[in-house]
């Protein structure tokens, strides 16, 4: 027992003294704990709908007020005319446009059936199947309480539809969920490959001792970041292309939008996703230690708070301020936007900012890490 007890301080003695992997095996289990509990939903809340009354009546106003009262829609502005659904579809402010016929009135006083458009955003197709099931029920529910209005009642036989949803899908008409998946793949392929890579690349040069010979040499902080990264830019670059021809090739996925968009926001997630890498290299000792604190930090934030599979509006709104430091949140809606919708530079601009404000930290604590090191 003596021998067995002397072991056993030893090792929490160890453990103590390398508060990282002790902050590892504590905290990050409660940290995913919360991270599950919270982002991971497969309810589908809050879709933001944007309304063109072209009837603009007392009838029209009062089915609007109607439809608007559940969790499940959220009215996100009321249109003029027809093709300002197309800007708002395509750079994602709303998920679906409610067109309310101008003779909406006339007809609900016939007792005539009503079709009312819905112009939806297909490019998250679990989504847009969901908002076609709402508005099928919401239809279900809308007719029984226009059916209840004396003029209405005249004229429709008891079971018969008054309100009847016309839906519209866009950009992803088939509603194929790999359209809308390997783009988020993308993104969650390259941080996982980018951050891994590079975590293992200076700290390599501790565990060799071979970091002595750099310090030595003239060599400065931000020259040793270049010629650590700039190989894994090449390979990722070829990642990507072959991703691209491989969803082509399988799933008939063709890139709708710029290929010089594209290209540069794969650079800013790139430099973003790689920055972080060296710096988490710079700040760890073992390759061990480096290796699990990249997958922690890449591979799950990819997949939970991106957007690749759970919306991220339908998140607690403090688990939606952790997804802004997440690169491939901004990276996968880019590419969501530029090869299914061919949105412009002025639909994903907020995007491209934030990886380059995320390159720009990551980068810049490394370099400040790496100098401490050198």
């Amino acid at each position: 027992m003596k021998r067995f007890w002397a072991i056993f301080k030893k090792e929490f003695r160890q453990i103590l003294r390398d508060p990282l992997s002790l902050g590892m095996l504590i905290f990050v289990p409660a940290m995913l704990l919360v991270l599950y509990g919270y982002a991971l939903s497969f309810d589908v809340k809050h879709i933001r709908i944007a309304v063109l009354d072209e009837d603009r009546s007392q009838e029209s106003r009062r089915l609007l007020d109607s439809m608007f009262q559940n969790p499940y829609f959220d009215r996100a502005g009321t249109l003029t005319r027809r093709a300002d659904a197309d800007g708002l579809l395509s750079r994602g402010l709303v998920r679906a446009v409610l067109v309310i016929p101008h003779d909406y009135s006339k007809k609900l006083a016939r007792g005539e059936e009503i079709e009312i458009q819905a112009l939806i955003d297909g490019a998250d197709a679990t989504t847009a199947s969901t908002t076609v099931g709402y508005l099928d029920a919401l239809a279900d529910r809308l007719t029984l309480e226009v059916q209840a209005t004396p003029s209405a009642a005249q004229a429709v036989r008891l079971g018969a539809p008054a309100v009847v949803p016309e839906p519209r899908i866009w950009f992803n008409p088939s509603l194929d969920s790999a359209h809308f998946l390997v783009p988020g793949l993308i993104g969650m392929l390259l941080m996982l490959s980018a951050v891994v890579a590079t975590s293992l690349s200076i700290v390599k040069e501790k565990e060799r001792e071979t970091m002595e010979q750099i310090m030595v040499s003239p060599i400065k902080p931000e020259e040793l970041i270049l010629g650590k990264t700039l190989p894994y830019v090449a390979i990722c670059l070829i990642t990507v292309a072959m991703i691209l021809l491989l969803g082509y090739l399988l799933f008939g996925i063709v890139v709708q939008g710029s290929w010089f968009l594209l290209g540069l926001s794969t650079l800013l997630f790139l430099f973003a996703a790689l920055g972080m890498g060296v710096l988490i290299s710079s700040a760890t000792r073992s390759q061990q230690i480096a290796f699990q604190v990249a997958i922690i930090s890449s591979l799950l934030p990819s997949i939970i708070l991106s957007g690749l599979i759970f919306p991220i509006k339908n998140m607690p709104l403090i688990v939606q301020g952790m997804s802004f430091l997440v690169a491939p949140r901004y990276y996968v809606a880019a590419l969501r936007g530029i090869i299914l919708k061919d949105a412009p530079f002025s639909a994903i601009w907020p995007e491209l900012l934030g990886l380059l404000i995320l390159g720009i930290a990551f980068n810049l604590l490394a370099a400040r890490k790496t100098r401490k090191a050198l």
